[in-house]
């Protein structure tokens, strides 16, 4: 985890806290170690001579299994059958049990998350107050001898990682835009009211309505005098919902079901109104730099005919221009406009 590939994506209170945990792990062996050596003393009674041989024997094949590498000194069957050798190897094993807990509890400190979680500082105090009491009591006054290093213990875990890729066709989520609704309407470039609830009460003239376009469906006209104009519904807006059902996706048929399946009884429909676009400070100063490129485009036309240039071609120049602009198809105001396809095909009056 703090290799540089990955350190970047951990938070650092995950890594402070695996930190503390290897720490503290490997103080508890080096104390339990400590333990199972002075907590044990052999029996010198003849009876019991033979089995403690044996145990002996098992003792010292456990320590050789967890040990990294053997003790440096005298024999580890020595050392086992040793009273004082296996006191000094235990307090050689509760030095860097003490050595640990105070690693353990200084990256604990480090790290601001960790310092919140009372019962943790708990844990490690206690168990640091453990190892120094348990050192006190092997600590001769008249031991002058240097305390040795305590070998390493070879980490073990009952735990085999399993790694199970995930499987993502097994789960079935649906998109998390879809009730915004249709992107290439309902996006960031439009600016929209807020939906309006209005309620509708067929008359003898109907609605009063005219309906186009798919996806959502367009008020794209209000009767004067209508029920539609009398509740509020005004041309340009969109159905986004009849009677609490979604209608951002449905087809212009189906919108028109919902309404003729409610009877004469009164309708709610929602609604929302598209804003026209407000151009930004560098969208109007764009503007302005188009509109003097222009500006001085005309002007160096005009100079150059001065300069010899024929009327004529001016001329044919303007008439060129009106033929190509006869042809284009006029826009509208907004910068925002919606695709509506062949809407006339869909309008109909309601």
């Amino acid at each position: 985890m703090s290799q540089p590939l990955v350190k970047d994506y951990v938070p650092f209170s995950w890594l402070s806290t695996v930190q503390v945990k290897a720490e503290h792990f490997s103080a508890l062996s080096h104390y339990y170690a400590a333990a199972a050596l002075c907590d044990h003393s052999p029996s010198c009674e003849e009876e019991e001579k033979e089995e403690e041989e044996g145990r002996d024997q098992e003792s010292e094949r456990v320590f050789q299994g967890f040990y990294v590498c053997p003790p440096s000194g005298p024999l580890l069957s020595t050392v086992l059958r040793d009273p004082e050798q296996r006191r000094k190897l235990g307090k050689a094993h509760l030095r860097r049990a003490v050595m640990r807990h105070e690693e353990a509890m200084r990256v604990h400190g480090l790290c601001r998350i960790l310092r919140k979680m009372d019962i943790l500082q708990d844990v490690l105090s206690l168990t640091h107050r453990r190892a120094l009491d348990k050192y006190s009591e092997l600590d001769c006054e008249d031991d002058f001898d240097e305390t040795s290093e305590a070998p390493e213990i070879q980490p073990q875990t009952q735990q085999k990682p399993d790694i199970t890729p995930p499987d993502f066709t097994a789960v079935h989520v649906k998109d998390l835009f879809q009730r915004l609704g249709p992107l290439s309407v309902f996006s960031a470039r439009a600016r929209w009211s807020p939906v309006r609830q209005v309620c509708l009460q067929r008359g003898d003239g109907g609605l009063g309505l005219t309906l186009r376009g798919d996806s959502p469906v367009l008020v794209a006209g209000v009767l004067p005098g209508g029920c539609a104009a009398e509740a509020g519904l005004r041309e340009g807006d969109y159905l986004v919902g009849v009677e609490g059902q979604d209608c951002k996706w449905s087809k212009h048929a189906d919108v028109v079901q919902l309404l003729k399946a409610c009877g004469h009884r009164a309708v709610r429909i929602s609604v929302v109104t598209l804003h026209p676009a407000q151009h930004t400070q560098e969208e109007r100063r764009s503007m302005a730099l188009s509109q003097g490129d222009k500006e001085n485009t005309r002007q160096r036309l005009l100079i150059g005919g001065n300069k010899g240039q024929s009327s004529a071609s001016l001329l044919n120049w303007n008439r060129k221009k009106k033929r190509e602009g006869g042809g284009a198809s006029r826009r509208l105001g907004s910068t925002f406009s919606l695709s509506l396809g062949s809407i006339r095909d869909t309008e109909s009056m309601y």
